[in-house]
């Protein structure tokens, strides 16, 4: 496992440094390219073809930089999924681990029980052992034999003898009371021992102290005496001690081996005595068996049993599936939770792939950008190649334009962007509030944690300060020790408990949290799934990118491609700048056509200035279109968003229908349930009137079965119906991010195809722009052309969308009444879900009432179980106390015990943390439980409500049932009478073999028959009615039961009450098992219970005399251990002075060898500055004979020896001397070393001797606790045998009651006999066999016995067996009625035998009767003996536990005064170690001053000798330097000598101030220790006075509890006499049962006599039934004819019920077929009657609008007539003016015309001419010649021809005559006419029909109709447009102007600029029609003349 994890880490480290590298390596590349982009902006380049070369290399540069990105993603995807991977498989590993752990826990918890069990029954039958050997003890002669045998022996025997003896004996009940005491015995025996060797090993220790610490000088031989005579103490101690045990141990054994004796003997004669009375109780059995009076009572007990066995394997089943459902639960908790993190990855992914599209966003932005920019630069070039300026201004509106429509694109593009953008940034917000509530939880975890571990750091030091300071403060400590223990110990308890009660949470909270973990798992596996539909729907999305990124790399080959046209272009523009200076040329010639062309380029500018206007009115249409379309854009998504709406509803439906079905079908099966368990409590109700008791305890049972099954129903709906709420909402959450993902989906191909589209469109206008560079002339005439048809084509789409907008407007409707005819369903849908609700809480209601009464029941069993509680209490405190005594060790003696008590400090914090955590935890499942009781109240309500209806459908069926219940008891009697009086004389050797099944079918026959009989009596309409009514009810089962599922569902849901169902389920089970060992008890003989009663009280009257016996020597056994307990006391003190004054003997030894010691450090320190002296000397010495050697050289004379050199030096005997000190010195360390190390081993023995202490009061704990359990076990076995006595006495009465009954039924035979005699008197008829007879008698019940009652069948399988039992029944009753009639001879014979049975039965109930009476008699004198004893025993308890108090106060004062001596003890080692300290530190200070003071001497002796060599070198000097000429070098050698000499003078001062410097300090530092010496000495005499305090204190509680215990021996002996009197007593009740016994016998004898009696009788009756079986053989014949004729009535009834019911069920599924198809019709008439009625409201509109209308097509008609009429008159006038005007020429005119010819210059006299020759019209040919003939001078030609271009391109072409050519020239008046011709025309607007004005459903709004009638005007008429010339059209032509709607439009629209029509507010002038013919000079002649 660490190895695989192991690799794992590194893995992911590996993957991470690779993940850490390749973004190091993409945000290079990212700056990289930002750096490439903002420096392309300072590249500029000349040429064309280099900058597309540029351009080429940079897009290069890109895609290299996008694939080096794209593999860098993937290797980042990999890497990440293969973490993913191995994070799985970690998590996966982990859970089998966690399982496996888990499961390996619960079994060392199951082996920790076993042990633990098996621990407490070895020690139970330890502790009733010794019990039993000391009751035995005591109850026989007091002098028994001490025998030598040890303990083990004995246990093995008593072990052996145990398993014998408990089979017959159960124990004595109050063995158990002084047991403690014993323990407690052996507890202060063993403590004791602990002690005396705990003194000896400190003894042992001091010794070898005092040995080590002597000096060899001082004798020791008084200490050694001392040591002996402890010595001697200690041996005599433990010699004592021995004899002691061995006494113990031997009074054990004899005690022991009497019990057994005793015991043997018991058990001896109560076998004999049970097996005897068995005997006779069998033998009494019999005979009651054969006299069939206990036959009906066992049968019930039987099927008792069997409905038992039925309900318990009922209630097992349920127990399982209620497992199961756990387990299905924690399977989905896991999955839930798997489905959690892989949500969380997908969250991730979705967050990468968001930033990975936005980057790629911004890349292709930048792409964009480039490419925007070498279109610029290109169209700047193109711009600077072109030829003509004045088309620059049209290229750079177009260029508007566009820039317009990509405006909007952008705009459009911003749109699109930013609402994807604004969903996710929905996600994003949603995410991060639920991180940002995950993190505040987290933080707020945290921020507890954090306080914990504050406050156990605080508790930590504050206990580390509590250390320190008291070693510092101990004396103001010990005033107030008592508080704060008392203080302390309380705290300590209040700890315990709170542990135990945390630990119980624990484990609670342990079940909840593995609750919550398999919750989680189960969202986990609905997570997984949602991430696989996730990860489908991301591989579609990475799909869509792939593809997305495959057309990106096409756009970038067409980018490619685009770029290679690019530079042909720029090549082609060399070639174009080539042909330009060719075209320059050519440009000068062609200047002169420009300044002609010029009014052509004028007219052409204002032609496309009205374009412009027209283009920029279709613009705005456009735009309006535009907003439209986004409308209805967004009223389809609405649309869309409404219909997933619809379906999400839909689905909604569907599942709630599903789930109704499902609580429906639930529901009925719970109902079904409760009405079958209901039926067969009914069943038993009827049945209790023969054995009420037993039928009570079965109620309460299947109470609790009921109770126990809705809990789990309620449990199970709750649990669906969270999981329904968690599915919804994982749906919703599911649905929510599909739509998000779909909606980004749909965005991202949105963008891309938008891109695209710009793409293409750059393309195009990238080529248009250059073909217009080479055909610029030509691309104009394209460019209008397409203009007009993008308008075209715009109307055309204005009409699609207008007539798409119309049908998305009907489907809207409709889908809006669709919508609310949903929500009007799921309004009724709620309605009938809350009605549902509503009953649910009502029965949960009902549910939890049950659950208050079983609390209570079992709340009353919990009251029994006060005493072991109580008990349980004491043994807690007990534990407490000794947890105090371990919690409270030395604290400088024991380091070890420091450190436990503050490792259980931690784990007390931690616990407590942990708690805190746990509280929190609680608190927020107790909130989920008050919601979920919240919901069970309102199931508990519903449940109520089915409660009531079930309780009607009861009554009904309860009346239906005693209608029939009266007609079965009527015919049930007379089957009983006449079997009984059958099977008595007829089938008594088959008795003993089948009673038992005779009985059971007579029971089934007899309910079977009446229902026959009751048929026979009821005629067949009340068989229809009964037939209906039981389909009626097997419905209502039906529904009832699957209510009943549905409930069971929701109870299993109930995750609060869990816990306490468990609870109380485990606690119903364990009842449930007493209540069965009753029964089975209960199953046993009536007499053998009176006998074990009896038996019973002997025993306890016996037991009790034992216990009284066990008391009182138990109390004398106390008062002799608590005297050996003082004497060892006594003895413990007394060891305690000796150990006091071999301590102080001790200290005095260690003061006496201390002054050797600050002896030896005074030599030191002398030594040292002797040391300092020496070396001062010599170095003075050697000075003074330099000195001296130079006085020598000055003196002649040369014999300076006297001056001596040395008075201070040191004798080498001193040195010697002080290095033997040294070495004395050192070894007095080591073997103070080897001292320190005796001392901590010594530490180190007493801590593992406490750690011994500790797991043997564990031990004794555990024996306490078996102890507690033992007498629990007993307490609860004397409950139930009373309860079992009780029952008992209960079974006696009913016994008593059956006896009645049968005498009752004995009676009513013989009347019934007799009667039957009566009848049967007449009937005779011809005889048959006999035996046949006898098969028929008794082959129907024998077969009938195999059908048993079908509880669980439904009621039509009753009814069909009801109608075959009747036949069988009458067959039978007919048969009885003759043997009946042939015993009529033996009547009376059998009456004599019935009164002598009767008398018997008479004597045997006196005899039962006063039996009774002593046996109650005999329960009262128990229960007063009981109470006594309860009383005793409570008593006993009492003064117990006031013991053990007391013991536990003196032990643990004790421990208190050891630890105080130990604190002692140690406080004066220490202060004895301070003294010594401060003695040396005098003893040193003494001779610091005293050395100190020599040396001041010294250094002023020094000082004067430095003078005085100063002052001799001052005159060697002066000597010197009178003799410097002989002797220079001589002096230069001096005066360096004085100079070092100078230099070691000022060393020596320096030391001098050092060594005066370290003395001070030395005298503060004697001062510190004298100050502390005094302190330790005053803390010495206050520890001794409490000390004092202590012991004074400990011997008063000693004499109190010495005075109890002698008052507790008083008490004993008082109880022994108490037990000893109920030990005569109960030997007198024994004589008294064994007389009863007695005469038991002899009752048995008598009834033995009786028997053969009775035996005789039956002989006698055989032979009677013999005579009577001839006459049966008569009757045989008459009986098979009725028999047949029976028959045949039977199948022709048969035939009759399974027609009708056929019939009954034809018509019931006919109505139902019939209800169905109604209910289908009523849905389509409902659906058609909204849709005629929508119809009919469309239709009230359309007739409403059709009446306007008509109307308004009538006056309009009106307007149509007036004006035809109009042009009638105006037509006629025109006719007429043309008839009188033709031929004629005006003169003015012709004046004028001559005239102007000759004012006009000559290159304008052609067009006067032509005008002429139109008026007096001459030929064209001849009009030719004349302007040929004028234009041989060459300048009039091409001009009149370019004015005939005009005309042609301006005019519009007129229709032509065959005979005539077209005019090519026109003058300046003809242009004037055709000027009034336009102006004449009227212009009125085209009439309105109106039939346009009617809008249709679908017709758009008002505002939407002006697009739509420029259309008309374009595509409407195809004539000419100069047939609107009214003046030159032909006659035939002027008759279309009737039609002026097409004219109008055609004027408009190809007209010349002057021809256009004037608006409709001014007046018109009514049309002249004028011929073609008719010159333009006639006309305006007739002009002139009007």
């Amino acid at each position: 496992m660490s190895s695989w994890l192991g690799g794992l880490g590194s893995g992911l480290g590996q993957s991470l440094g690779q993940v850490g590298g390749s973004l190091s390596s993409f945000t290079g590349q990212i700056s990289n390219f930002t750096k490439d982009i903002l420096l392309e902006s300072a590249e500029e380049v000349g040429d064309a073809a280099s900058e597309l070369q540029v351009s080429n290399s940079r897009l290069e540069e890109l895609e290299t930089l996008y694939a080096t990105q794209k593999s860098e993603y993937e290797r980042l995807r990999r890497i990440n999924s293969e973490l993913e991977e191995k994070l799985e498989a970690a998590e996966i590993q982990v859970k089998q681990q966690s399982v496996e752990y888990r499961t390996l826990l619960q079994q060392k918890e199951v082996e920790i029980s076993h042990l633990k069990a098996r621990q407490s029954g070895l020690q139970d039958e330890v502790q009733k052992l010794q019990h039993s050997a000391q009751a035995a003890a005591s109850s026989s002669s007091s002098d028994v034999a001490v025998l030598p045998v040890t303990t083990a022996a004995t246990t093995t025997t008593s072990s052996s003898f145990l398993h014998r003896s408990t089979a017959v004996h159960q124990g004595f009940h109050g063995d158990e009371v002084d047991l403690s005491d014993v323990l407690w015995s052996q507890q202060e025996i063993n403590r004791l021992s602990n002690e005396v060797h705990r003194l000896e090993a400190e003894v042992d220790h001091w010794r070898r102290v005092a040995q080590a610490s002597k000096l060899p000088g001082v004798d020791g031989n008084g200490d050694q005496g001392e040591v002996l005579k402890m010595q001697r103490m200690i041996k005599e101690l433990r010699e004592e001690m021995a004899r002691e045990v061995d006494e113990h141990q031997h009074e054990l054994t004899a005690l022991q081996d009497a019990q057994r004796q005793k015991m043997a003997e018991i058990s001896k004669r109560h076998r004999e005595e049970l097996a005897e009375y068995e005997e006779r109780i069998e033998e009494l059995e019999e005979q009651l068996q054969s006299e069939g009076g206990n036959v009906v009572q066992k049968s019930t007990t039987v099927q008792d049993s069997a409905k038992l066995q039925e309900l318990q394997s009922t209630i097992q089943s349920l127990q399982e599936e209620a497992e199961l459902q756990r387990k299905q639960h924690s399977d989905l908790l896991v999955s839930l939770e798997e489905a959690e993190h892989q949500k969380a990855k997908l969250e991730r992914e979705k967050e990468e792939a968001t930033a990975e599209n936005t980057e790629l966003l911004q890349n292709y932005s930048r792409l964009q950008k480039s490419v925007n920019e070498l279109q610029a630069r290109v169209q700047e070039q193109e711009g600077k190649s072109m030829l003509k300026a004045q088309h620059d201004n049209e290229i750079q509106t177009l260029k508007k334009a566009l820039a317009g429509a990509e405006k909007e694109m952008a705009r459009l593009r911003t749109l699109s962007e930013s609402s994807p953008i604004e969903v996710e940034h929905a996600d994003i917000l949603e995410l991060n509030t639920i991180i940002d509530t995950l993190k505040k939880e987290k933080e707020e975890v945290e921020r507890e944690k954090l306080t914990l571990v504050e406050k156990l750091t605080l508790a930590k030091k504050r206990h580390k300060a509590g250390e320190s300071e008291s070693v510092v403060e101990l004396s103001q400590e010990v005033s107030d020790l008592k508080s704060q223990l008392d203080q302390r110990e309380q705290a300590l308890k209040q700890a315990h408990l709170d542990i135990e009660t945390l630990s119980a949470e624990l484990e609670e909270l342990d079940k909840q949290n593995q609750e919550a973990t398999q919750h989680l798992i189960t969202v986990k596996e609905q997570l997984s799934l949602q991430k696989t539909q996730a990860d489908t729907e991301k591989s579609h999305l990475q799909s869509d990118l792939n593809s997305s990124l495959d057309q990106r790399q096409t756009l970038q080959l067409e980018l490619e491609a685009q770029g290679e046209k690019l530079s042909q272009s720029a090549f082609s523009l060399n070639e174009l700048h080539m042909a330009k200076q060719q075209l320059e040329s050519t440009i000068k010639e062609l200047r002169e056509k420009l300044c002609k062309s010029q009014d052509l380029g004028k007219e052409l500018r204002q032609e496309s200035s009205d374009l412009k206007m027209a283009l920029q009115e279709r613009e705005t249409e456009f735009t309006a279109l535009r907003e439209k379309l986004s409308h209805s854009g967004e009223q389809g998504n609405a649309l869309e968003e409404h219909r997933k709406a619809l379906e999400t509803k839909d689905k909604e439906i569907q599942d709630l229908r599903t789930e109704l079905s499902e609580v429906k079908t639930s529901y009925e099966g719970a109902v079904s349930e409760d009405f079958e368990l209901k039926i067969e409590n009914r069943k038993l109700k009827e049945e209790s009137t023969q054995a009420l008791e037993k039928i009570d305890s079965l109620e309460k049972q299947i109470q609790d079965g009921q109770a126990s099954l809705s809990r789990m129903s309620l449990e199970k709906d709750t649990r669906i119906e969270a999981l329904k709420l968690e599915k919804s909402q994982l749906e919703s959450e599911l649905s929510q991010t599909e739509k998000r993902l779909s909606d980004q989906a749909k965005q991202y191909q949105q963008t891309i195809d938008e891109l695209t589209r710009a793409r293409s469109l750059d393309a195009s206008a990238l080529q248009t722009e250059h073909e217009r560079m080479v055909k610029l002339n030509q691309e104009k005439d394209l460019a209008i052309a397409e203009l007009k048809r993008e308008i075209e084509q715009m109307v055309s789409d204005h009409k699609d969308t207008s007539e798409m907008l119309d049908i998305t407007v009907a489907g809207q409707n409709q889908l809006t009444e669709l919508l609310q005819e949903k929500d009007a369903f799921a309004k009724s849908l709620k309605a009938q879900a809350t009605e549902a609700q509503q009953e649910l809480e009502c029965k949960f209601l009902g549910a939890t009432q049950e659950c208050n009464s079983l609390r209570k029941w079992v709340e009353e069993k919990d009251k029994q179980l006060g005493a072991m509680k109580e008990e349980n209490s004491h043994l807690k405190e007990e534990i407490d106390r000794l947890r105090d005594q371990q919690s409270r060790p030395p604290l400088l003696s024991e380091p070890r015990t420091l450190d436990i008590i503050t490792e259980l400090e931690t784990e007390v914090a931690q616990l407590k943390a942990a708690r805190d955590q746990l509280e929190e935890e609680v608190q927020s499942l107790r909130k989920v439980s008050e919601e979920q009781q919240a919901t069970t109240l309102q199931s508990q309500r519903s449940l109520q409500v089915l409660q009531s209806e079930l309780e009607q459908a009861r009554t009904r069926h309860e009346q239906s049932s005693l209608n029939y219940e009266r007609l079965i008891t009527a015919k049930d009697d007379e089957i009983v009478r006449l079997q009984s009086e059958v099977e008595g004389l007829s089938t008594q050797r088959q008795n003993q073999i089948q009673s038992v099944e005779i009985l059971q079918e007579d029971k089934t026959q007899s309910l079977n028959g009446e229902n026959g009989n009751e048929k026979h009596d009821l005629s067949k309409v009340e068989i229809e009615k009964l037939v209906k009514g039981i389909k009626e009810k097997e419905t209502e089962i039906n529904q009832l039961n699957e209510k009943n599922l549905s409930l069971t569902k929701q109870l299993d849901q109930l995750v609060v009450s869990q816990n306490e169902l468990g609870k109380l389920s485990q606690m119903v089970l364990q009842k449930d098992r007493e209540i069965q060992a009753l029964h089975a008890r209960v199953s046993g003989g009536h007499g053998q219970d009176v006998v074990f009663l009896q038996q019973q009280l002997q025993a306890y009257a016996v037991e009790r005399e034992q216990v009284l016996a066990v008391l009182n020597e138990k109390t004398r056994e106390n008062s002799q251990l608590r005297s050996d307990y003082h004497r060892i006391m006594d003895i413990v003190a007394a060891k305690e002075a000796a150990l006091l004054k071999l301590q102080q003997e001790n200290q005095r030894l260690s003061t006496m060898s201390d002054p050797s010691g600050s002896q030896e450090m005074f030599r030191e320190t002398i030594q040292n500055l002797s040391r300092i002296i020496r070396e001062k000397d010599i170095e003075i010495d050697a000075l003074t004979q330099k000195c001296q050697t130079l006085v020598s050289v000055l003196q002649t004379s040369g014999a300076g020896d006297s001056v001596s050199g040395g008075s201070g030096g040191v004798s080498s005997n001193q040195f010697e001397e002080l290095l033997q000190e040294r070495d004395t010195l050192k070894q007095q360390v080591k073997k103070m070393e080897e001292w320190k190390q005796q001392v901590i081993t010594t530490v180190r023995n007493m801590q593992h001797e406490s750690a011994q202490l500790q797991e043997e009061l564990l031990k004794l704990q555990g024996q306490v606790s078996a102890d507690s359990d033992c007498s629990s076990k007993l307490s609860v076995d004397y409950s139930r045998l009373i309860q079992s006595y009780e029952q008992k006495e209960k079974k006696l009465g009913f016994l008593s009651q059956e006896l009645a009954q049968v005498q009752q039924t004995i009676s009513q035979l013989s009347s019934t006999k007799e009667v039957l005699l009566g009848k049967l008197g007449s009937v005779k008829q011809s005889p048959e066999a006999s035996a046949v007879m006898a098969t028929q008698a008794f082959a129907p019940p024998n077969l009938k016995g195999t059908a048993p009652l079908g509880q669980d069948e439904s009621l039509h399988h009753e009814l069909q067996s009801m109608q075959r039992i009747l036949a069988e029944k009458e067959s039978m009753i007919r048969t009885l009625q003759e043997n009946n009639h042939r015993l009529s001879n033996s009547a009376s014979l059998s009456e004599s035998e019935q009164r002598s049975h009767t008398e018997e039965l008479k004597q045997a109930r006196e005899k039962q009767e006063s039996l009774q009476r002593s046996l109650r008699e005999k329960d009262l004198l128990i229960k007063t003996k009981g109470d006594q004893l309860s009383q005793v025993s409570e008593s006993l308890r009492n003064r117990e536990n006031d013991n053990e108090v007391l013991k536990q106060a003196v032990t643990n004062l004790k421990e208190r005064a050891l630890i105080l001596e130990l604190d002692v003890k140690t406080l004066k080692e220490e202060n004895e170690a301070i003294a010594g300290k401060a003695r040396e530190k005098e003893t040193e200070f003494r001779a610091l001053q005293e050395t100190n003071m020599q040396v001041s001497l010294l250094l002023r002796e020094q000082e004067f000798q430095f003078s005085a060599v100063n002052e001799k070198a001052t005159a060697m000097e002066k000597m010197l330097k009178d003799k410097e000429q002989g002797k220079s070098g001589e002096l230069n050698q001096l005066l360096n000598e004085v100079k070092s000499m100078q230099e070691k003078a000022v060393l020596f001062q320096q030391e001098r101030d050092q060594v005066m410097m370290a003395l001070k300090q030395k005298q503060m530092e004697t001062t510190a220790l004298q100050s502390e010496l005094q302190h330790t000495r005053d803390k010495e005499q206050r520890l001794k006075q409490e000390v004092e305090r202590l012991r004074n204190h400990l011997l008063e509680i000693e004499d109190s509890y010495t005075r109890e215990a002698l008052a507790a021996e008083d008490k004993e002996g008082d109880l022994r006499r108490k037990v000893a009197l109920l030990e005569e007593r109960l030997t007198s009740s024994s004589n008294a049962v064994e007389s009863a016994s007695q005469q038991a016998s002899l009752q048995v004898e008598s009834l033995q006599e009786q028997l053969n009696g009775a035996v005789r009788q039956r002989d006698e009756a055989l032979i009677q039934l013999c005579a009577s079986q001839d006459q049966v053989n008569q009757y045989a014949v008459s009986l098979s004819n009725l028999q047949m004729v029976l028959e045949q009535f039977q199948q022709e009834e048969k035939a009759m019920y399974s027609a009708e019911l056929e019939k009954h069920k034809r018509e019931k599924e006919e109505w139902r077929t019939k209800a169905e198809n109604l209910q289908d019709q009523a849905a389509a008439l409902q659906i058609n009657l909204d849709e005629a009625n929508a119809a009919l409201e469309s239709a009230s509109r359309l007739t409403d609008q059709l009446d306007l209308k008509e109307e308004e097509i009538e006056d309009l008609k009106k307007q149509v007539d007036l004006r035809q009429e109009m042009l009638e008159e105006a037509q006629r006038k025109l006719m007429n003016l043309l008839n009188s005007t033709e031929g004629k020429v005006d003169k003015v005119l012709m004046k004028n015309l001559y005239l102007g010819y000759f004012h006009t210059p000559r290159n304008k006299r052609s067009e006067v001419m032509r005008l002429m020759a139109n008026v007096l019209g001459l030929d064209r040919d001849e009009v030719s010649e004349l302007l040929q003939e004028e234009g041989k001078s060459g300048v009039t030609g091409w001009v009149s021809s370019l004015l005939g271009g005009r005309a042609v391109q301006s005019v519009p072409n007129t229709p032509q005559r065959p005979t005539h050519t077209q005019n090519l020239n026109s003058s300046f008046s003809e242009m004037f006419v055709k000027f009034l011709e336009v102006e004449s025309t009227p212009a009125l607007p085209a009439p309105k029909l109106p039939v346009y004005d009617i809008k249709p459903l679908s017709a758009p709004p008002p505002g939407r109709s002006t697009a739509s009638t420029p259309a008309s005007g374009v595509s409407g008429p195809g004539k000419r447009t100069g047939d609107s010339n009214p003046f030159l059209a032909p006659r035939s032509a002027a008759v279309p102007l009737l039609n002026p709607a097409g004219a109008g439009s055609t004027a408009g629209a190809g007209g010349h600029l002057l021809m256009k029509p004037i608006s409709d507010a001014l007046p018109t002038f009514t049309p002249v029609p004028v011929s073609a013919e008719a010159s333009g000079g006639a006309v305006l002649k007739d002009l002139l003349k009007q």
